[in-house]
């Protein structure tokens, strides 16, 4: 396996008040808001168009859980499936099972302070 990580895919945040958050931030910050948050394009060095997602979430989600920080990082990988299967070799705490959508597929472990870590191998086409 070449590549592991290849870029931030986003950052993802609890809040009291997700809604006011994003409105703040879009006002004050510029950043393009809508109901998931703000995803910000950009090129990779050959040239191919991809995403970074920032999102805000309600105090009480569970979509970080079993971690319990205020926060989970997500990074873009290439042939996920491979990267998990090397990662358990590893020793490292899977959480869950991958998961496909249209827009990428999913993985999720643990470091070891807790932070539950995001690895998304997007379909950069079908987020637009």
């Amino acid at each position: 396996m070449k590549k592991r990580v290849t870029g931030l895919g986003g950052f993802f945040f609890k809040s009291n008040q997700p809604k006011e958050l994003k409105e703040w931030y879009g006002k004050h910050l510029g950043l393009p808001v809508d109901e998931y948050g703000a995803t910000f394009w950009w090129k990779d060095k050959e040239g191919n168009e991809a995403s970074t997602q920032w999102s805000v979430f309600d105090r009480d989600t569970t979509y970080l859980e079993p971690s319990k920080k205020e926060f989970m990082m997500n990074f873009r990988v290439e042939n996920l499936t491979e990267l998990m299967s090397i990662l358990k070799a590893e020793g490292v705490q899977q959480v869950g099972t991958i998961k496909e959508y249209s827009y990428g597929k999913f993985g999720w472990i643990m470091d070891p302070d807790g932070n539950k870590i995001e690895l998304w191998e997007p379909i950069d086409e079908e987020l637009k």
